[in-house]
Parts: structure tokens; C-alpha cells; sequence
């Protein structure tokens, strides 16, 4: 009887944006979903787990990261059933779709004798993705400033930093999903020059903070006239969470990804109370959510 090949792959979480770094910062957070994939002996993609828990559109962006993956390495094609599970919730700003893709990629990657480098799969999922942010936090860990190029939006690099275990990040989710492709239409095309100038300011110096690691001076260093002036009105109680976060001893905030879920960051003594405090900014206008008290992972995807 021939053995089944099964490669299992844990990928983070990651909240991208922090606020200016618009398509270019990401940061992965401990929370997880895991990704199985078993070889099978003819091309088919199938999917092994519960129907009842299967979003069609998954099956799509798993046959889409695999037809990249084959075109791009000219090995395969190759057939295989894959699982996801986790805790990462869909569609709320946490990189979702990066664990799936990212998880794939790696599995079948390494099913194939691991032809890609690391910073090669991120490549291959900012393109898919559209964007690099999720893609480099999550396969690389840590906090990562992402580099594409100009002209195409191809990847190009990414530099990262090991984020202290002194930092805790509060990450509250409303029950309402946020769909990127969505959102992204709805960001304006032109914006004041000035506003600009005073992002870009905001966006060097929480660079800079997290490159030394002195993050008591992220408190109120987050100033975004990108993309969160559109986003987070469309969001009910996301403005009031930060602000109570803010309130409550968090040093900073902003809206994960393109959202529904909020992030404060802080020190680990304040975390339960910044994550009471949205969460009851949210809860007062009738709407659930999940707080979830998290670190940064700085191992990034991992085989299992």
C-alpha cells in the first residue's frame, strides 16, 4: 500500500497598514491557522474537510496559488487534497487569505523539494494578493516594511525586525466581515498634498520606533490620512474602540488590514484592560466581537 504523503504548514496572523504603511507594513501576531495538504495519484485539487464549514471561493484561491506555483517552477502539476483550520477569523483584516495561500504554497512547495526560496513564496503571494503587507509579515515574521516594485507591484523585498515579547497587541473583531477586494474600491484617488506629508511623517517614525525597539513611543504616534478616514467610518464602533483602547493605556491604534477588526498596542500589564475597553466600546452598540490578547510571532510560517 503506498504511503500518503501529508504536509502540514501553521501560518500566523497579520495586521497590515499600522495605520500609513499602506501596502507596505505588516506584523505577525500569534494566532494561527494550519494548512494540510495530501499528494494524491491523479491532478485533482479536492477539498478534505467539513462541507459545511467550505467557502467556495477557498477552492478558487487554492487552484489559483497552485497553477502559479506549477507555472512558475515548471514542476507538476501535481494533485492533492488540503484542510485548513484555526483560529484566524475570515474576512475581518487578519490575513486570512494569506494563511491559506501562504500554507498551500509551502506544503506544495515542499512536496516538490522546497524549489522555492522563502522570500520567493512571499512573491508569489503579494501576486496574488495584490499586495505585499500580509504576504512578507506572515511568511517571514515579525515586523516587516515590504518593498514592490513601482511599475508592475511586483514583489521586490522586504526588511523585518524582531518585535520584544514587551508589546502586546489587543486585536478586537466585530462580527461583520470586510472583504479587501471590497473596501479597496472605495479608498479615494486623490488626496491633499499635506495629508500626505503628515502620513508619510507618521509612517517613518513608527519604522523607526519598531527598528529600535523602544515602543513606549508609539503612544499617539499613529496618524493615517490614507486610507482609515474612508474605511473606518464604514464601521461601526471601530473609531470608539481605538479610542477607548487609547483610554485604557494602549500606547497606539489602528484599523487591522481593512478591517473589521481594530488593533491597540500596548504593554502586556494593560492588555486585558485595553481589550475590556473596545470591546465595550462595540458591546454598547449591540455588536459582538471577539477580543483577542496576542504578541508578535517572529518565527513567521512554519512546517509541522
Amino acid at each position: 500500500m503506498k504511503q500518503s504523503r501529508t504536509f502540514r504548514v501553521r501560518v500566523p496572523a497579520s495586521t497590515s497598514n499600522c495605520g500609513p504603511g499602506f501596502d507596505t507594513l505588516g506584523i505577525a501576531l500569534s494566532l494561527y491557522n494550519r494548512v494540510s495538504v495530501t499528494v494524491r495519484d491523479d491532478a485533482r485539487i479536492a477539498y478534505a474537510g467539513n462541507p459545511a464549514d467550505f467557502h467556495q471561493s477557498a477552492l478558487h484561491m487554492v487552484e489559483s496559488a497552485a497553477d502559479q506555483f506549477f507555472a512558475l517552477t515548471g514542476v507538476g502539476p501535481m494533485g492533492f487534497d488540503f484542510d485548513i483550520s484555526g483560529d484566524v477569523p475570515r474576512a475581518r483584516g487578519l490575513g486570512s487569505s494569506v494563511t491559506l495561500r501562504g500554507g498551500i504554497l509551502a506544503a506544495i512547495n515542499e512536496a516538490n523539494g522546497a524549489p522555492l526560496s522563502r522570500k520567493e513564496l512571499v512573491g508569489l503571494v503579494t501576486m496574488l494578493e495584490g499586495h505585499p503587507d500580509n504576504a512578507a509579515a506572515a511568511l517571514l515574521g515579525g515586523f516587516c516594511v515590504a518593498r514592490t516594485c513601482p511599475d508592475t507591484g511586483r514583489f521586490l523585498d522586504a526588511l523585518r525586525f524582531d518585535v520584544g515579547p514587551g508589546l502586546a497587541f489587543v486585536v478586537v473583531s466585530p462580527d461583520n466581515e470586510v472583504l479587501t477586494s471590497t473596501s479597496r474600491t472605495s479608498l479615494p484617488e486623490n488626496l491633499p498634498f499635506f495629508d500626505v506629508v503628515k502620513s508619510l511623517n507618521s509612517l517613518a517614525y513608527i519604522v523607526s520606533v519598531f527598528a529600535v525597539g523602544d515602543y513606549e513611543r508609539l503612544r499617539h504616534g499613529v496618524t493615517d490620512f490614507l486610507h482609515q478616514p474612508t474605511r473606518v467610518p464604514g464601521i461601526a464602533g471601530a473609531d470608539q474602540a481605538i479610542a477607548a483602547g487609547l483610554e485604557a493605556g494602549a500606547y497606539s491604534g489602528w484599523l487591522s488590514g481593512s478591517g473589521s477588526s481594530v488593533l491597540c498596542v500596548g504593554a502586556n500589564r494593560e492588555a486585558k484592560a485595553v481589550g475590556d475597553a473596545m470591546a465595550g466600546a462595540f458591546r454598547e452598540r449591540e455588536i459582538d466581537c471577539q477580543v483577542h490578547l496576542l504578541q508578535a510571532d517572529n518565527l513567521g510560517l512554519a512546517m509541522e
